[in-house]
């Protein structure tokens, strides 16, 4: 059997001409790289959000009016001995003095609290309750803790995460939509050898799996390019957020999502193909 009538038997129907879209394979890459940068964004915000929440939740400060060592003394001693409490210490006047120095300049002569920092070991505890103890032992100290900033960093975790859903659901559409088109076009293209190879038998399923199969394919390619250029920017942005989130750069990527994604897209492509198919061949005479 000659060369061409091997490549005939692979593929009578032609598609590796009339599908061979390097503007599918652009496309379906530039819809991968938005999809990588989503689901980064999602992964992201999931792990700054449990960061901060745990780092917020846990730290409670107390502040001392009149910060005498008696009084300092007695609020840590009571406060140590709280069960609630992981641990409780000091902080350093000169560090107090160099946070505010921003805000107030030179703190020297401003009558500062003396603060306390706490680490809760559990975060359910009350912390108006661990206050008003502190208060009996030592008038006039007031206990802060951080559940407001809590509550407004998981809404906005929850926002990016809704947000990253959302955009990756437009991707997965265009794309499909993308698909469906370069199928159309494939079907325009190769209609008479459609038609001679449907006539000599060949059923609605081996039709649309030439076809899907060629979408996944060049679907696969164009995602794997898009998620390969996603990764340094990817990298860049984890570098630049992972003092936030206590990570490397490289450690703080979602890999297997990504390793997914040239799965996913060729799947996607894959379904969207065959129901253009299906439904061109359902119009046929």
């Amino acid at each position: 059997m000659s060369e061409h009538k091997r490549r005939l038997a692979r593929d009578p129907l032609g598609l590796r001409k009339a599908m061979s879209d390097r503007l599918l394979i652009g496309l379906v890459a530039a819809m991968a790289l938005l999809a990588a940068l989503a689901l980064a964004g999602r992964s992201g915000a999931d792990r700054l959000a449990e960061r901060w929440r745990e780092g917020a939740q846990a730290a409670v400060t107390v502040q001392v009016p009149q910060p005498t060592p008696d009084r300092m003394d007695r609020a840590l001693a009571m406060l140590r001995a709280q069960p609630e409490v992981a641990s409780a210490e000091a902080v350093d006047p000169a560090r107090m003095a160099e946070l505010l120095r921003p805000w107030l300049g030179g703190a020297e002569g401003l009558p500062l609290p003396g603060v306390i920092e706490l680490r809760l070991a559990d975060l359910s505890a009350d912390t108006a309750l661990i206050g008003d103890r502190v208060a009996e032992e030592v008038p006039g100290a007031v206990t802060e803790a951080h559940g407001v900033w809590v509550a407004h960093l998981s809404a906005l975790a929850r926002a990016v995460q809704g947000l990253a859903l959302a955009v990756l659901a437009l991707v997965a559409g265009v794309a499909a939509a993308v698909v469906g088109v370069a199928v159309r076009a494939g079907l325009s293209a190769r209609r008479d050898a459609v038609l001679v190879l449907h006539g000599l038998g060949a059923t609605d399923s081996d039709v649309t799996g030439r076809f899907a199969r060629r979408a996944a394919f060049l679907a696969g390619i164009g995602a794997a390019g898009g998620t390969v250029l996603a990764v340094p920017a990817l990298a860049g942005l984890a570098a630049l957020a992972g003092p936030l989130a206590g990570e490397a750069s490289w450690k703080g990527l979602p890999w297997l999502d990504l390793a997914l994604l040239p799965a996913m897209a060729a799947a996607m492509a894959w379904v969207a193909a065959q129901a253009t198919v299906r439904r061109w061949l359902r119009r046929l005479p």
